[in-house]
Parts: C-alpha cells; sequence; structure tokens
C-alpha cells in the first residue's frame, strides 16, 4: 500500500481528489477512535443496532481490521499496559508498538473471549471474517467513481487513478500512521498529569492528527469517559462529534469523566 502511494508521479493530483483524501481520513479517524476505541473497547456510550453496524463498517474501510479484532487486542493492552502481555508496548522497540505488532502472525487472530459483548452479532462477525472487503470495495467505489467523472464532468480533471491513490492509498496510509501513533509515540512523548502506572502520555500534536486520542495519559487514568480530553483546553474532536450525534439522538448515555477525577488532574 505504501509502495502505491508513489503512483501519484503518474496519476497526478486533483482538488477534487485531495478533498476527498482528506474528507475520508477524517470520517475514518472519527469511525476509528469513536467507535472502534470509545465504543467497541470500552463502551463509553450507546447507540442504535444499525449505527453500530455502519460505524464499524466504515471504521473496517481504514484497513484496522474488524470491530471485534480491534477492540479484543485494544482490551489486552489495557489489561497490561506496558508489561509483559501488552500486544504493542514500545518497550519492544519503537517499529514494534508503531506496525510489527500488527503485521506480525502473533496478533493476526483475536482472542474473542475478550468481546464476548460484541460476539453476538453475526454482522460484527461478518465484518471480522471479511474485513479486507470493505477497504477493496472503497477503493473500487473511488476508482468507479473518479472513472464516472472524468467521462461525465472531464472539467474537474479527476480521473479514476486520482481517487484511487488519493482517496484510498494516501488517506489510507496518513490515517493508519496516524493512529499507529498513540500505541507508539502517545506511550514515550509527552506530559504525564497521572500515575497511570504505565508510560501514557498526553500529546496535543497527537491530539489533534488523531481527533483527541493523544490525552492518551487521560484516557488510561479514566478510560470509562468517552471524553478523552479532559479540559476545554484539550482539543477532543472526537468528543465533540460524539455530543453532537447525542444531540441528534444518534448515541445516549455518554458517559463523562467524574468531577472528582477531574479535580484531581487540576491539582497537578
Amino acid at each position: 500500500m505504501h509502495l502505491a502511494c508513489f503512483s501519484v508521479v503518474w496519476v497526478g493530483w486533483s482538488p477534487i481528489a485531495v478533498a476527498v483524501a482528506v474528507a475520508l481520513y477524517g470520517i475514518r479517524m472519527f469511525a476509528i477512535t469513536a467507535f472502534y476505541h470509545r465504543y467497541f473497547s470500552h463502551r463509553t456510550f450507546k447507540t442504535s443496532r444499525s449505527v453500530q453496524f455502519v460505524f464499524a463498517l466504515i471504521g473496517a474501510s481504514a484497513t484496522q481490521r474488524g470491530p471485534l479484532w480491534w477492540a479484543s487486542h485494544h482490551r489486552q493492552h489495557h489489561r497490561s499496559a506496558d508489561q509483559e502481555g501488552d500486544p504493542h508496548t514500545p518497550h519492544n522497540g519503537f517499529w514494534w508498538s508503531h506496525m510489527g505488532w500488527f503485521l506480525s502472525k502473533a496478533h493476526f487472530h483475536a482472542d474473542y473471549s475478550r468481546v464476548k459483548d460484541w460476539e453476538k452479532y453475526p454482522e460484527l462477525r461478518w465484518i471480522d471474517r471479511f474485513d479486507i472487503a470493505v477497504p477493496v470495495a472503497l477503493a473500487m467505489g473511488l476508482f468507479l467513481l473518479g472513472s464516472a467523472l472524468e467521462y461525465f464532468a472531464p472539467q474537474l480533471n479527476t480521473s479514476g487513478g486520482q481517487m484511487l491513490v488519493w482517496g484510498y492509498f494516501i488517506s489510507t496510509v496518513v490515517l493508519t500512521h496516524a493512529t499507529l501513533t498513540i500505541n507508539s509515540l502517545a506511550h514515550r512523548w509527552g506530559k504525564q498529569r497521572f500515575n497511570t502506572g504505565d508510560d501514557s502520555r498526553n500529546n496535543g500534536l497527537l491530539a489533534l492528527i488523531t481527533l483527541g486520542e493523544g490525552w492518551h495519559n487521560n484516557h488510561h487514568y479514566y478510560p470509562a469517559s468517552a471524553r478523552q480530553g479532559f479540559y476545554w483546553w484539550e482539543l477532543d474532536i472526537s468528543y465533540y462529534l460524539i455530543r453532537l450525534m447525542g444531540a441528534l439522538g444518534l448515541v445516549w448515555d455518554i458517559k463523562p469523566v467524574p468531577k472528582q477525577r477531574l479535580k484531581q488532574g487540576e491539582q497537578r
């Protein structure tokens, strides 16, 4: 996939292709951070089965496997953060924590005993079983859309190749590395407001590119909340969008950070 990004030399670019790449980065990042992470892994809010399925599907298009696989590994991470059993601790090296663990045979399969609460949904099991089908369908759809624009609206100067390379390959590669920085960089660089017994850090730059996930020390201190930017100055776009979905009736029972926990952080 990384090599495919170099195809941009041949296909070129267009404003539409770049805009689609940026939009898909944001939409899929939200699906990963809000749903794969805060919903499927930590159950920090509730939603309907249909919304659950839609965002599981969008998350799978990010090429980060299915929701059950993702939640299973993440729950194991919290059980043994930066200790033996943590699937992606930086103690095993930067590249292992960033990408090696994800590509290893040892972590290819998920331990579904960790996600029994989600295993009862056949549609989620289907996404996990055929997780590669979702990104392939997205890539094909983008190519066909670009080809249609090239034929029916040539004045837009957008081709199938541009939509495929920018909308899928470049967008997905950037999205993947941005997400994986939370496993690698957010356990190395940043500030540690709370003593959580691990190496989690708060990093404002990572929070910006991951829609709020960079407040990682906050999250390890209280993972049961949908909010990771605990204070008004900690930008947490995923949380703001979750609240918006709550106002629209799409999600509910959004779990806050207890006031006592916030006060403890203010004293540090």
